[in-house]
């Protein structure tokens, strides 16, 4: 039987101005003295760690920068030796000017030194061709002007004790232990995508499935009844509406938590309000069990070209 090995990287680049005036995309190419090949950061899963995790984690160890996922780029596998099988997922990473020449880099035994090469020249230079196809995906994103993007994180609450059970009115029910500990489990994997603002139901379910994140990240969560299951019922989506507009004009990373039912209708919101397909991987991005939570990224320069990517992560245990 193969063994499945999982590792995850980044794809990094920022933007520089050239001696004329105009602007150039650099990406981050790392050199590995034992291998003697030229590639991107990445490494294995640790126990219990998400790709997502993983792959900022590995960037941190392998570059010095610090960084929150943008667009999923694709998949690597090849085989290895021992009847064994790697799969990497690699995600675009925008890294500010800044923090690229700020970054504190240590030359060590995985990695001896970092390079940040114009976007014209990065795909000779890498050493395998997996790398290379990869880096097409890339190319692409780059050439329609869709590297700079934000993303819409849509959640669904935690495990919440049953309406029977609780003796309390709906929006009132609190999450089980189970919901709990689902609720802790999400702080390091939502981490990766930086949500910039947290939005809840006022439903309590919500509200405290978000609790762990938003003191994570100090920020506080903002209760809105836009999103809750009560104004759904009711037929109320105007003000679903009307913040869905506000998040597509601002283009930020943010995070909303809110009810099976209500997470079709913001999938569906946001694609509107984007000029996005309506289909029925809207359905299935917010098809999840509870925790589970979609990532849909759109561009920022361009939030009129719809919903370029979604990627799911129904929450394991």
């Amino acid at each position: 039987m193969t063994e499945e090995v999982f590792a995850a990287g980044t794809v990094c680049w920022t933007r520089d101005a050239r001696a004329d005036g105009s602007e150039q995309v650099l990406v981050l190419v790392i050199h590995r003295p034992k291998r003697r090949d030229i590639s991107f950061p990445k490494g294995k899963l640790e126990p219990g760690e998400s790709l997502p995790q993983a792959a900022v984690r590995e960037t941190r160890e392998e570059t010095g920068l610090k960084v929150r996922l943008d667009q999923h780029l694709g998949t690597i596998r090849y085989d290895l030796s021992g009847n064994r099988r790697k799969t990497v997922q690699y995600w675009a990473v925008q890294v500010p000017r800044k923090r690229a020449l700020e970054a504190a880099f240590q030359p060590n035994g995985e990695v001896d030194a970092i390079e940040w090469v114009p976007i014209d020249e990065v795909r000779g230079r890498l050493t395998y061709s997996a790398d290379q196809e990869l880096f097409d995906v890339f190319l692409k994103l780059a050439e329609h002007d869709h590297l700079d993007s934000f993303s819409v994180t849509l959640l669904r609450h935690g495990k919440a004790l049953p309406r029977a059970q609780s003796g309390e009115p709906d929006h009132l029910r609190p999450l089980t232990d189970f919901g709990k500990a689902q609720a802790a489990a999400l702080v390091p994997i939502l981490d990766a995508f930086g949500p910039r603002r947290i939005y809840t139901s006022t439903a309590v379910r919500c509200v405290e499935t978000v609790r762990p994140f938003a003191e994570r990240r100090r920020k506080p969560a903002r209760l809105t009844d836009a999103i809750s299951q009560d104004s759904w019922d009711a037929g109320e989506l105007a003000g679903l509406r009307e913040l869905i507009a506000a998040i597509v004009s601002r283009g930020k990373n943010v995070l909303l938590c809110s009810h099976r039912p209500v997470l079709p209708d913001l999938a569906r919101e946001l694609a509107l309000a984007t000029g996005g397909r309506i289909g029925a991987y809207l359905e299935e991005a917010t098809t999840l069990p509870t925790a589970g939570f979609s990532v849909f990224h759109l561009s920022r320069r361009h939030p009129e070209a719809g919903i370029l990517s979604v990627e799911t992560y129904p929450l394991k245990h």
